[in-house]
């Protein structure tokens, strides 16, 4: 079978019709149980723009609560983290390395593409090990890469440390502002004001950590949920299965997307991710300091940490007055609920990261449910 037809699989609107109608009665069921809609949270951006996208939010709008919850990892990086990597991209003999997403989000008072028009060396990268090949045809530049994502990218930033290593390559070095999933997960159960019922969780995490490193929520929590890819067939499948648990009040983190998630994971990008960094604190984007929910780079490969190289200084950020990309990112709101939502912040003229990055919630909201 040809890629293009098997993507045509997941796509397929008689399949998609007898998967929403099967939903659609189970969200009666669970209405007539508890007296409300089902409050189901995906959370991971691309989630969100697919969820949107389709038109599922539209599709269950009566019957179905669909939150989106801190799945996008530019949205929730913290205002500090922002304003450092803008001083890093302002140092002399540096060349900043990116993705793209990263060159629009407000710090302060300015943001990485401001500072590339002001004529710093800020270059953005398809891939991460693009940054050692820059580094080796410029010696005499500290060649920063900045490193931001979940557990589906770190282990690429793990394998470009360990190719400088064997290239000795001594001017490249990474900032880093990784995230792990399971804590901001686990606390989310432990905020009394968010009522969610079952989670759909992101397929290209579960890639990497395996299926069996999810089943605490079900095992400690009690939710349902359900590892689901990216096509509208994969979001309605694991939507089926939350409700069909919940209805039967099981709990358990089903598989609906095994066609790329294993129970064990990669194991040899679970092996390269541990090789060279080390869980720590990390302050998420309007939620705060989570213990352990992020990562560093371990001892023996300090020296290619980035915050080594300079003495930067950044203050606590005077928060945008209005802007509520952390309700956002916390479940508590919708973009809509914003005043800055489509009048001061735009895609154009962004206030804050949730309206910049290609996954962030209030930029799918904008694209795909915006009322015009």
């Amino acid at each position: 079978m040809s890629k293009n037809k098997a993507t045509n699989v997941y796509r397929d609107p008689v399949l998609g019709k007898e998967l929403i109608e099967a939903i659609l009665r189970q969200a009666d069921i669970f209405q007539e149980k508890f007296g409300r809609k089902a409050n189901l949270m995906e959370v991971c951006g691309t989630h969100t723009v697919s969820v949107s996208k389709a038109g599922l939010r539209e599709v269950f709008r009566d019957k179905i609560e669909l939150i989106s919850g801190p799945g996008c990892p530019v949205c929730v990086t913290s205002h500090e983290d922002i304003d450092y990597m803008i001083e890093l991209g302002k140092q002399q003999n540096v060349i900043l390395c990116t993705f793209g997403d990263m060159m629009r989000v407000p710090g302060s008072d300015s943001s990485l593409a401001e500072e590339k028009a002001n004529g710093h060396d800020i270059r953005v990268l398809y891939s991460p090990l693009e940054a050692l090949d820059i580094a080796e045809e410029n010696l005499d530049k500290k060649v920063i890469f900045l490193a931001v994502g979940f557990e589906t990218t770190t282990p690429a930033i793990a394998a470009t440390i360990d190719m400088a290593e064997q290239r000795g390559i001594e001017n490249y070095y990474v900032f880093t502002a990784h995230k792990i999933c399971p804590p901001v997960v686990k606390l989310l159960f432990q905020d009394p004001n968010l009522k969610v019922d079952g989670l759909l969780l992101p397929g290209h995490v579960a890639a990497i950590v395996g299926r069996k490193a999810l089943d605490f929520i079900a095992t400690e929590y009690h939710v349902p949920s359900s590892i689901a890819g990216f096509e509208p067939l994969d979001v309605l499948a694991g939507m089926f299965d939350i409700l069909r648990m919940l209805n039967k009040g099981e709990a358990a983190v089903t598989n609906q997307y095994l066609r790329v998630v294993k129970e064990e994971g990669n194991i040899p990008a679970q092996e390269m991710l541990e090789k060279y960094f080390q869980a720590t604190d990390s302050n998420w984007r309007g939620i705060g300091n989570i213990p352990g929910s992020g990562l560093e780079l371990r001892d023996p490969y300090k020296k290619y940490d980035a915050r080594t190289l300079f003495d930067i200084k950044v203050s606590a950020t005077v928060k945008t007055k209005g802007c509520r990309c952390g309700e956002v990112l916390s479940g508590y709101i919708k973009p809509t609920e914003c005043g800055h939502f489509g009048k001061s912040c735009t895609p154009v003229s962004p206030v804050g990261p949730c309206m910049v990055s290609y996954e962030g919630t209030c930029a799918t909201y904008y694209k795909y449910e915006r009322k015009v």
